[in-house]
């Protein structure tokens, strides 16, 4: 099994047809350059402010040579404006979120990742894992993407993923023959599903690998990252009801009222 490739006008039902099958799909050619500068130029004063670890310690999650930056709705305009919300993400959510979260599904992480020459491969992992209280294999809880705002390549670092371990049981250990790297150019997305195994791949390049996380969750489940510490109240004024919605900003039937007044 390996990782289905769909180009950008594909329908999206072959796509969620390949993430059941598989829980893995890239879509190419979504964005294009001038945009993936923007993405680039915004974020760049808080990745330049980023340590990069050069000791590596292997039993950090994190890998060593990396830069990671979150908060990405309050530091880029490029993203808020036109990946939370791309109608094919959304479309990917709505069919398998919806089912078991009626009101809404919601950013659950949002991060920049940069991929350093030298960086050791991360651990499998699930974005599910999180959720111990459901049993393996979990229902759907979480859809994400992996946005390449530069090429991924299998030795700069590309998305490790195990095709079909979204079903697997919890025991179950990935083979080598059994993990893909996922290549594609730059403007491609990579979806996955919570449940699925994946990681960042070792980085033998001389170039840093980029690319944009975002990923989503059923609305009453709490967040990964804390939008509503990082999105300024200002800041919110500035974004469609759309992406505020997305961010959590807007009640789940009774959850998440707030006093304006305050």
């Amino acid at each position: 099994m390996s990782i289905p490739t769909f180009p950008a006008d594909s329908q999206t039902s072959d796509i969620v047809a390949a993430l059941e099958e598989s829980g893995c799909a890239v879509v190419s050619g979504l964005i294009d350059a001038d945009l993936r500068a923007s993405i680039m130029d915004e974020l760049a004063p808080a990745m330049a402010k980023t340590r990069v670890i050069q000791d590596d310690d292997p039993k950090q999650f994190y890998p060593g040579h990396t830069r990671r930056v979150s908060a990405l709705a309050a530091r880029s305009s490029a993203v808020a404006e036109n990946l939370i919300a791309h109608p094919v993400s959304t479309s990917v959510c709505d069919e398998f979120l919806l089912p078991n979260s009626e009101y809404g599904y919601q950013i659950h992480v949002s991060a920049a990742l940069e991929v350093g020459p030298g960086a050791r491969g991360q651990v499998l992992h699930r974005e599910e894992d999180s959720f111990t209280f459901f049993e393996e294999p979990r229902p759907n809880i979480i859809v994400a993407s992996m946005w390449a705002i530069s090429d991924f390549r299998a030795d700069n670092g590309g998305t490790l993923i195990v095709p079909g371990s979204h079903k697997w049981p919890k025991d179950r250990v990935a083979t080598e023959e059994e993990i893909f790297s996922a290549e594609m150019p730059a403007g491609s997305v990579l979806f996955w599903m919570g449940g699925l195994l994946h990681g960042a791949g070792s980085n033998t390049s001389e170039d840093w690998r980029y690319g944009v996380i975002l990923t989503y969750s059923l609305g009453w489940v709490r967040q990964e990252e804390n939008q509503y510490l990082d999105v300024p109240k200002a800041r919110l004024a500035e974004l469609s009801p759309e992406v505020r919605k997305l961010l959590g900003f807007e009640m789940y039937s009774a959850l998440g009222f707030h006093d304006p007044s305050v």
